[in-house]
């Protein structure tokens, strides 16, 4: 974690008057805040996989996956800040990126499982938001954007499925001319707008 960050952080925290709270927070915001498109891709099957095949099984495809995931999305001008656990964080300038990204990696994994075995095929659920992130070192990034995201790849999205967020939509023009479907999804008690995207 980037030091001035945590630092900041850390006098956060131990602040008592809530006007001083409110200038630090701005700060953080000043200092590391940034307009982003999020991307969340999760591998699909981790606990059906790792129960029938073991972990070591898992492993190969999660790093299979890496391999061939960091290079689509920095070909199309993203930027990936984190692989963890089955997941890959990415963020985009702006949504179009991202979304034909999604498109462009679930049908290269399609292409490739046409040479595997059935338990080595990768499928991914893809979630994409835009809006305010607190990019730090590390890499690390945070904010709602980010969960809303996360929410999307990780909890909502079927296995090749790529969820968009309303918001994020509108910053995709028209011409685009992606198939989509409207869906009101409700996680965690929060109601997300979003679109299942068509390809």
């Amino acid at each position: 974690m980037d030091k001035r960050f945590e630092e900041l952080l850390i006098k956060y925290a131990v602040e008592k008057n809530a006007d001083a709270r409110r200038s630090i927070e701005a700060k953080l915001w000043e200092d590391f805040g940034v307009v982003k498109t999020v991307f969340v891709l999760d591998l699909s099957g981790f606990s059906l996989l790792t129960h029938k095949y073991g972990i070591v099984h898992y492993l190969s495809m999660v790093r299979r996956m890496q391999l061939i995931a960091q290079p689509i999305i920095e070909n199309a001008g993203g930027r990936v800040v984190k692989f963890e656990a089955d997941n890959c964080f990415a963020i985009f300038d702006e949504p179009l990126s991202a979304v034909q990204t999604a498109v462009a990696l679930n049908r290269a994994f399609d292409e490739i499982n046409v040479y595997t075995a059935e338990q080595f095929d990768i499928r991914v659920a893809i979630g994409i938001d835009h809006g305010d992130v607190l990019l730090i070192g590390g890499p690390d990034y945070f904010g709602e954007t980010v969960n809303t995201a996360s929410k999307l790849g990780e909890d909502q999205a079927r296995p090749g499925e790529i969820l968009i967020t309303e918001r994020a939509l509108t910053q995709i023009p028209a011409e685009a001319g992606f198939q989509m479907e409207r869906v009101t999804l409700e996680v965690s008690g929060v109601t997300i707008p979003a679109v299942s995207i068509r390809y």
